[in-house]
Parts: structure tokens; C-alpha cells; sequence
């Protein structure tokens, strides 16, 4: 199903990429905003996943602000947390940090709550946690508050060129 007017659901419509959109109603604002969008759509919090930008010291990657770090975008389960050293392990990098929100909203053309992995104004390196791979469909942000889109996890690696690693916290 194509629509919903965002770059990453214009990039799957382009791609013909089979997926489905969902709408939900979660302030992103609220505590544990990730697992309540799980709640809103009825799916178990392990098939929805939640994009992080970073910036890794000394990764492989190109850097978009060469500052501190090269950005990066991890994808993990919204029911657990981002394990930091993991992810520049998983790029070659030194270490990582949380990317400034200024920062990741120009990057990514998105506002927090609503970044996605697909579509971004400027494709930034990506790593999705390998557990993505053990469902048939994941859910991530269609690109803006309120909706989600729900996909193979290959089609996401694919579309992305996204690295897959554990990158998730225990």
C-alpha cells in the first residue's frame, strides 16, 4: 500500500516494495513512547523497531558532520535500548554517542518520533539489530508521528544498505 506522503513511503512506492502502512495515536512525548506504538498497533514490541542516529568516533563511515563523529543510524527493538559500544564495534568505529537532535533532525529530514530509517535526506550508514531477521515483518517509522510502516527485514536492509548486527542491549 503506497501513500501517506512521507519520503520513506514515496521510496517504497518507487521501489515497489510490498508493505503496509499503520497509523497510530502515541504522544511522542509520552514515557516509553516506543512501547506504547507497539501497544497502539496490536503487535509485540519486538517486531517494532525505533531509529537512532549516532555519531561514531573514527567509524568507517563517510562523515555527514565532521565534527566529533560520522553519523549513523541504529535499528532496534523499541522493548530494549541501543548498546553503544556494539554499534562501533559494528561500524569499525572507537565508540558512539547519541547524535544531537538538531543534528539527526537535519540529517534525516525527519523530527524525532517520526525518523525512519527509509527516505532520509541524506542516506547515513546503518546498522539493524539481527533480531529484525528472525520475523517476517517489522514495523518502523513511515517518517513522521503517528504512522508506521510495516515491511520485510530484508526489503529494509535492502532499501537502507544496512549492516546487520546484535546491537541491542541485554
Amino acid at each position: 500500500m503506497a501513500g501517506q506522503g512521507t519520503p520513506a513511503t514515496a521510496l517504497l512506492a518507487r521501489r515497489r516494495i510490498a508493505h503496509r502502512t499503520h497509523p497510530y495515536d502515541v504522544s511522542p512525548d509520552a514515557p516509553n513512547y516506543g512501547a506504547l506504538v507497539a501497544v497502539a498497533l496490536g503487535v509485540p514490541a519486538e517486531r517494532v523497531f525505533k531509529s537512532l542516529v549516532t555519531e561514531v568516533d573514527g567509524a568507517l563511515a563517510v562523515a555527514v558532520v565532521p565534527v566529533d563523529g560520522a553519523l549513523a543510524v541504529a535499528v532496534v527493538p523499541v522493548a530494549g535500548e541501543l548498546d553503544l559500544k556494539a554499534l562501533a564495534a559494528a561500524l569499525s568505529g572507537k565508540r558512539a554517542t547519541m547524535a544531537d537532535r538538531t543534528v539527526a533532525e537535519r540529517a534525516t529530514g525527519y523530527v524525532r518520533g517520526g525518523i525512519s530509517p527509509l527516505g532520509q535526506r541524506k542516506r547515513l550508514p546503518t546498522v539493524l539489530d539481527e533480531s529484525a531477521l528472525r520475523h517476517d515483518t517489522v514495523y518502523v517509522s513511515a517518517g513522521r508521528r503517528g504512522l508506521q510502516v510495516e515491511l520485510s527485514p530484508r526489503d529494509l536492509v535492502d532499501l537502507t544498505g544496512a549492516a546487520t548486527a546484535p546491537i541491542a542491549a541485554a
